[in-house]
């Protein structure tokens, strides 16, 4: 078997291959930098207290792709403040040649972007900062900024000097997390012989800072802070001198120009002299009735005292009617020991004049076909005419002269007013709490109208002729609750005794009344139909019209305010 010669021109390639390939292996590799080998600031402060800054970056080897740096553009403070800074003139240039670089402001922060990829030579950043100059209480003027901060690599060395136009009171420098850094490496100057502060410092992790804090005397630097409120609770709704001098002077100022207002239209009119609205008329010895003046029914008389026509009005004209033989009341047998009590209104021809109020109520309880309606149907029966009943006893009220515009007229255009007015202070108290600190003038406002919603529940006001009655409605309660109850006229206790209850149900001391009719009776038998005007089962006796009566009323008042 033959082989093929080897030519000496072959081994030099192979040889030659063999070569380049250890040599390329052996040789270094370019890696992109992972650090800044360097960070030196040259400042310069104005004396309008604009800083200017030049940032000088080399690289720990290859220039990365792109170098980023943010900027925090604003600091919070104490006291829901914040300073805020600004950035111009952003510019980056490699050997006196500029840079595409990028620069975009985001909320609280500039974010320049320096592309460095292939760049050999040291980056410049240079900037202008405005609002770092800050003014204190004492006059002097504190200028601080981080001249490092939110790089996106580790620096190893950071160096800065900024020349000043005075001199410095002190000066410091902080270094190490944005959060809480602690002290720089070294730091000096502000001397005659050095006037111009310097700064060392390093290494520094990404993102962390250098601050430098320089305080000058008064005059010496012009402040240029800017500072913006923040919103919180406790500024919307500050408790500082001016808001809340604004908010109580809004306070008495309103609540002053309504009592006056109440006063002017609101109170009743000047004192009269009592008109007597019932008396206890002398008829013997020992002896008196109950004699009404000018036809003035218990509904009238318990709309005059409380401006309002309630279930305690309908209850009392209910009995005035019955009373008066145009209605009768009848107690129905219990079912049972434990059944409901149930009562029935018949209609019965009465010997005076009604007045339109009275008409309606009877109309609706006891119509005139004669048929009785049971107590258990009354809300049907009275809610379909109480707003009519109301309307007219109101009418009733001002024809009679007692009032110059109808009470309920008065308290809903009052309450319109207040609610608008309550309607406004809500929303001026949102639009103050959430753009400025006077929160607490619109709690006043809210106050205020409040007060004109509650005290226009007051502003109804009674005529002298009104007045004179309340005045005389005062006596009359005195005696309802005073007069002796066992001097009327021999043979005629019931009648007189239950004229009087319609008048003691609205004004007070009803009790003692119906034990007055109940000590009237001195028979033993039954008493089902002794009143006229309130029947009850075979074996009822007067001693059980206070329990009855007190039932009723109950009921009707309860039936009233269930409707």
């Amino acid at each position: 078997m033959s082989r093929l010669p080897i030519k000496p021109a072959w081994l030099l390639a192979g040889f030659l291959v063999l070569v380049a390939v250890l040599v390329g292996s052996a040789a270094p590799r370019a890696y992109a930098a992972d650090a800044v080998a360097s960070y030196a600031v040259e400042g310069s402060l104005a004396l309008d207290g604009t800083l200017n800054v030049q940032a000088t970056i080399s690289f720990d080897g290859a220039a990365p792709t792109s170098l980023v740096q943010r900027f925090a553009t604003t600091r919070q403070v104490l006291g829901d403040r914040e300073y805020v800074y600004r950035l111009s003139d952003v510019k980056a240039t490699v050997d006196g040649q500029p840079i595409a670089a990028t620069s975009s402001d985001t909320a609280g922060s500039t974010l320049v972007t320096l592309p460095t990829q292939g760049v050999t030579a040291p980056v410049v950043l240079s900037y202008v900062v405005h609002g770092a100059a800050i003014a204190e209480p004492s006059g002097e003027t504190t200028v601080a900024w981080r001249l490092l901060q939110g790089l996106s690599l580790p620096v190893k060395e950071f160096t800065a000097s900024v020349q000043v136009p005075s001199m410095i009171q002190s000066v410091q420098c902080e270094a190490g997390p944005p959060s809480s850094p602690g002290v720089c490496t070294f730091w000096g100057g502000g001397t005659h012989d050095y006037p111009d502060p310097t700064f060392n410092d390093g290494p520094r992790g990404v993102g962390e800072v250098v601050e430098v804090i320089m305080r000058f005397p008064a005059g010496a630097v012009t402040p240029n802070e800017q500072v913006r409120e923040l919103w919180s609770l406790d500024r919307a709704f500050s408790t500082a001198p001016l808001q809340l001098g604004l908010a109580l002077a809004l306070l008495v100022v309103g609540g002053l120009g309504f009592w006056a207002l109440h006063r002017r239209i609101g109170r009743d009119a000047a004192a009269a002299e009592p008109k007597l609205v019932a008396e206890f008329r002398p008829v013997g010895d020992g002896e008196s009735e109950f004699r009404v003046r000018d036809g003035i029914r218990p509904g009238q008389v318990g709309t005059l005292v409380d401006e309002r026509v309630d279930p305690v009005d309908v209850t009392a004209t209910l009995l005035d009617l019955a009373v008066r033989g145009h209605l009768r009341i009848e107690e129905l047998p219990k079912s049972s020991k434990y059944a409901e009590g149930e009562w029935t209104f018949t209609r019965r021809t009465g010997g005076d004049e009604l007045r339109p109020y009275e008409r309606t109520l009877l109309d609706a309880v006891a119509p005139a076909d004669g048929q009785p309606v049971a107590i258990s149907e009354l809300p049907a029966a009275i809610g379909a005419v109480i707003h009519t009943v109301q309307d007219q006893l109101y009418d009733d009220v001002v024809a009679l002269g007692w009032f110059a515009r109808r009470p309920d007229q008065t308290r809903n255009s009052w309450f319109r007013l207040g609610f608008g007015l309550f309607v406004v202070a809500i929303l001026a108290t949102i639009v103050l709490a959430a753009f400025t600190s006077f929160g607490l003038v619109g709690l006043a406002l809210i106050a205020v109208s409040l007060l004109a919603v509650f005290l226009g529940q007051e502003m109804p006001a009674r005529t002298s002729e009104g007045v004179a009655l309340l005045n005389g409605l005062g006596l009359l309660r005195a005696q309802l609750l005073g007069n002796p109850t066992d001097q009327m006229p021999k043979g005629r206790e019931l009648a007189e005794l239950s004229e009087v209850l319609p008048y003691a149900v609205v004004l007070g001391g009803h009790e003692r009344w119906l034990k007055a009719l109940v000590d009237a009776d001195d028979e033993e038998h039954a008493d089902s139909t002794d009143l006229d005007w309130y029947h009850a089962p075979d074996d009822w006796h007067l001693c059980d019209l206070p329990a009855s009566l007190s039932r009723l009323v109950t009921t009707i008042q309860g039936k009233l305010f269930a409707r």
